[in-house]
C-alpha cells in the first residue's frame, strides 16, 4: 500500500479511501473507488483522468466533504474532513444558475449564504465578474446569456468564494469547441499570471490534450473499481505549448495508457525513449474470472465499421491517435470505445499512441456487407467470451432461448445494475449482427435463430 507523504504545502491529503454504494436491488454493494492515495500541494494544477465511470467524480466529491469514505481518510490542512471542505469550491458541468437571479446576484450567493453584508459582497462579486471578463453584464439574466457566458458565471460564483482550492468538474464539456477553447485559455492565462483567487486547481476531465495543457501533475484512472493507476508529471514551461515535442509525447502515452489498462504509467514521459521508472500502481486490474466481468465497448458493429473505414482512407501503416481525434474532433469518451473494440476484436492494434489496422481489421472495412458479418462473427467468437459464453447457454436449452434476467443478473456481480444492463444491451446489438442469437424485446427473451421460437415468429 502507497504511504503518503506530507509536507507544509499539503492541501488535501487522501489516505487509503474506499467507497462503495449500496446496490439499488439491495444485493451487496458497489465498489467504486479501491485504495486511493492522493495529496494536492499548494501551487499546482492537478487534473483527475480517466474513462467515465472511473471514480473521478466520485473522488472530487470526496475531498470536497460532500461524500463520506467507505473506509480511509480524507485531510484539508492536515485535519480529518468530517464535513463540507471549507476550503473547496467547484464548478461544474452544468451551469447551475438560478434563473430569477442577475450575473451580480447570482455571484453573490456563496457569500449571502455566509452571512457577509451586502456592500461587502458585492464589491467582491464585481471584482470576480471582471476577472472572467463579464462587466457589463452584472444585470443580465441566465436566459440572456449564451453557455461560455453562464459558465464564467460559474467561474465567477467559485473565485468569489477565494477558495484554497479550486474543483472543476469537467467545466468545459457542455461547450461548443470554439468557446471550449477560448476559455480553457483565459483560466490557464490567469493561472499563469498569478491572478488566480486559488492555491491550487483540482480538474476531472477525460478529455487527454485538456489534461496535458492546463494541468502539471495528471493522475490516471483506471476502473472496476476506480483506482490510481499512476500519475504523469507534465515537464513543459507554461503555457504548455502544444506543438513541443514533449507535449506530443505525453499525449501519445496517456492515450496508450488510456486504451490498454495494462500498460505501465509513466511518471516522466520522454520523448526519444519513455522507458522510465514507472510510478508503482496503488491497485492492480481485478483478475478476471468470469466472462461476464470484462466489459464491451458501448459502440455498435456499425460505428466500429464507419471508423475502420477511416483508418483505411488515411492510407497509412500507422496513425497517430492524437492527430486522428484531433481530426475528427472525437472526446476520449467517444474515441476510446471504437479504438477498444477495434482492439478486442483484433481489427485494429494499438502501440505507442498510435493504430494500426490488422489485415483482418482491413478487410472487414473494405469488404461486402454479408462477409463483414461473418467476419464479426468470427472476431466475436475468437476474442469476446461473454457472447461465447451467452450462445453456449443458449444451445444447452432444450428450448434454445433464455430470459434476459438470467444474463443480466451474472452481469450484476460485476457492474452496477444500470451498467449491467447497458452491457447486457451492446452484447445483444454484437449478438444478433453476428447472427448469434435474436432478441424478442416484447418477452425481455434471448435465443438462437433456429430455436422454436424463433421457427414461430
Amino acid at each position: 500500500m502507497t504511504s503518503v507523504v506530507h509536507t507544509d504545502n499539503a492541501l488535501i491529503t487522501v489516505q487509503n479511501v474506499r467507497k462503495s454504494f449500496p446496490q439499488p436491488d439491495g444485493k451487496g454493494e458497489h465498489l467504486v473507488l479501491s485504495d486511493i492515495n492522493l495529496t494536492v500541494q499548494a501551487g499546482e494544477v492537478v487534473a483527475l483522468l480517466g474513462r467515465s465511470g472511473s471514480g473521478k467524480s466520485t473522488l472530487l466529491r470526496l475531498m470536497a466533504g460532500l461524500l463520506t469514505p467507505t473506509s480511509g481518510v480524507v485531510l484539508n490542512r492536515g485535519k480529518r474532513l468530517t464535513g463540507a471542505n471549507p476550503d473547496v469550491a467547484i464548478v461544474f458541468q452544468s451551469f447551475a444558475l438560478l434563473p430569477w437571479l442577475t450575473v451580480l446576484e447570482n455571484t453573490e450567493v456563496g457569500l449571502e449564504a455566509q452571512g457577509m453584508d451586502r456592500e461587502k459582497r458585492r464589491a467582491k462579486a464585481l471584482k470576480a465578474i471582471d476577472l472572467v471578463g463579464l462587466d457589463g453584464f452584472e444585470s443580465a439574466y441566465p436566459r440572456e446569456l449564451s453557455g461560455g457566458m453562464k459558465q464564467r458565471v460559474g467561474f465567477a460564483r467559485a473565485f468569489v468564494m477565494e477558495p484554497a482550492v479550486l474543483f472543476m468538474d469537467e467545466p468545459f464539456s457542455a461547450l461548443d469547441v470554439l468557446t471550449k477553447e477560448n476559455l480553457r485559455g483565459e483560466i490557464d492565462d490567469l493561472w499563469n499570471a498569478g491572478n488566480f483567487p486559488s492555491k491550487s486547481i483540482v480538474i476531472v476531465t477525460h478529455d487527454i490534450e485538456e489534461a496535458v495543457y492546463l494541468a502539471d501533475r495528471i493522475v490516471v484512472l483506471g476502473a472496476n473499481p476506480g483506482h490510481i493507476r499512476g500519475e504523469v508529471v507534465v515537464n513543459l514551461p507554461r503555457s504548455h505549448d502544444r506543438t513541443h515535442p514533449q507535449f506530443k509525447a505525453i499525449v501519445d502515452h496517456l492515450f496508450t495508457v488510456m486504451t490498454n489498462p495494462s500498460e505501465t504509467v509513466l511518471r516522466d514521459v520522454e520523448i526519444a525513449q519513455p522507458s522510465v521508472t514507472p510510478v508503482p500502481s496503488v491497485a492492480v486490474e481485478p483478475v478476471v474470472r468470469s466472462p461476464y466481468s470484462q466489459p464491451l465497448p458501448h459502440v455498435t458493429a456499425g460505428a466500429i465499421s464507419g471508423f475502420l473505414e477511416l483508418l483505411v482512407e488515411d492510407d497509412a501503416q500507422q496513425i497517430d491517435i492524437y492527430q486522428l481525434a484531433e481530426r475528427l474532433r472525437l472526446t476520449v469518451d467517444d474515441l476510446l470505445p471504437l479504438l477498444q473494440a477495434a482492439e478486442l476484436l483484433d481489427f485494429a492494434k494499438v502501440t505507442q499512441g498510435d493504430v494500426k489496422l490488422t489485415d483482418i481489421g482491413r478487410d472487414f472495412a473494405t469488404t461486402t456487407i454479408l462477409r463483414s458479418k461473418d467476419l464479426f462473427r468470427q472476431q466475436v467468437l475468437a476474442h469476446v467470451p461473454m457472447l461465447v459464453s451467452m450462445e453456449k447457454t443458449l444451445r444447452e436449452k432444450r428450448s434454445g432461448s433464455m430470459r434476459a434476467d438470467f444474463f443480466i443478473d451474472l452481469l450484476d456481480e460485476h457492474f452496477p445494475h444500470a451498467e449491467a444492463e447497458r452491457q447486457f444491451a451492446t452484447a445483444v446489438a454484437w449478438g444478433r449482427y453476428a447472427e448469434l442469437f435474436e432478441y424478442d424485446d416484447s418477452e425481455a427473451r434471448i435465443y438462437l435463430p433456429d430455436s422454436v421460437e424463433a421457427k414461430q415468429s
